[in-house]
């Protein structure tokens, strides 16, 4: 919202509020009945209700929660090829969601490379350090 409107938007309430015009409003006190459908347009929500009553999900509902699956499954598991073939299945998972939403990069979700990248370079790294200190005592 722009600055200077928003500003007389807070102005106007607070003073309604000061003149008690928010009081013995209809529903006052009681919990907000929304209508959970009240985001989906009126055309599709008979088409909406229809695949909710059987057990569809939408694909990137699907895919969603495999990727939460698979990525309980990685967290349990330690170092093995294993752990590595479900980390190329999650990546592709994650890719898979990422084609099938049309939204920004900005928005995408990011794929598991980053960790293991690091992981390896500092275990490298460790191992580099350890050898040029043998070298050196020997």
């Amino acid at each position: 919202m722009i600055q200077g409107f928003e500003k007389i938007v807070e102005e106007r309430i607070l003073k309604a509020q000061k003149k008690g015009e928010f009081e013995n409003l209809d529903g006052s006190g009681k919990p907000l009945k929304l209508n959970e459908n009240m985001c989906i347009p009126e055309e599709l929500r008979l088409a909406y209700k229809i695949l909710k009553n059987a057990d569809c999900l939408p694909p990137e509902i699907e895919l969603k929660k495999e990727i939460k699956q698979t990525e309980d499954l990685l967290a349990g598991m330690k170092e093995t090829s294993e752990k590595y073939r479900v980390l190329k299945k999650l990546n592709f998972l994650i890719m898979k969601l990422n084609t099938i939403r049309d939204t920004s990069i900005m928005f995408e979700m990011p794929q598991h490379y980053m960790e293991k990248l690091v992981g390896h370079i500092e275990k490298s790294k460790t191992q580099n350090e350890r050898l040029k200190n043998l070298k050196r005592s020997a």
